[in-house]
């Protein structure tokens, strides 16, 4: 990112290629609509390249991407929903649309159970699987070790497939 600052374009380009399917795959969970995902996902680069100057170095690169993404979505559906009904978007149709859904179909499968889960089983999972950090980013980000990260990490998902089994079982009894 410092060198797409500094204009090297190549940078840029990298910094696309890398993160140009993450990117799209989390609007296109959210809006659910190809041609409303591609419309954002360029909103999302345009402003990146608007905004690269305001990029602090200490921020890790993903994680403010991510913001990028979910603000800009966010301003594309409260236009969106404004256009439609002619009234202001209530914060909850917005954060609807913005909450964090998990990449992996054990998740995905048990998103439900994800209220089961403890506050810091759910943030490691949305920082994970939806924003893509290593342990040890989780582990800066929640302020523990890269060990821990994993552990807690492992431990939720155990618990979601724990859930999953269990409803599994239930319909299987119905």
């Amino acid at each position: 990112m410092l060198a797409y600052i500094d204009g090297d374009m190549e940078a840029f380009e990298t910094l696309y290629g890398r993160h140009k399917n993450r990117v799209f795959g989390f609007l296109m969970v959210r809006l659910k609509d190809r041609s409303e995902a591609e419309d954002v996902f360029q909103a999302v680069f345009d402003k990146l390249h608007r905004k690269r100057h305001q990029y602090r170095q200490e921020i890790p690169f993903l994680p403010w991407l991510f913001t990028l993404a979910r603000n800009t979505l966010i301003d594309h559906v409260r236009k969106r929903e404004t256009h439609r009904k002619h009234v202001t978007v209530s914060e909850a149709v917005v954060d609807s649309y913005a909450a964090p859904v998990a990449d992996i179909s054990p998740i995905n499968a048990a998103f439900a159970g994800l209220s089961k889960l403890n506050e810091s089983q759910r943030q490691a999972l949305e920082l994970r699987f939806n924003q893509g950090l290593t342990f040890a980013e989780i582990a800066e980000q929640m302020q523990t070790s890269a060990d821990n990260s994993r552990q807690i990490i492992s431990r939720a998902i155990r618990k979601l497939r724990s859930l999953m089994v269990g409803k599994e079982r239930h319909h299987e009894k119905n």
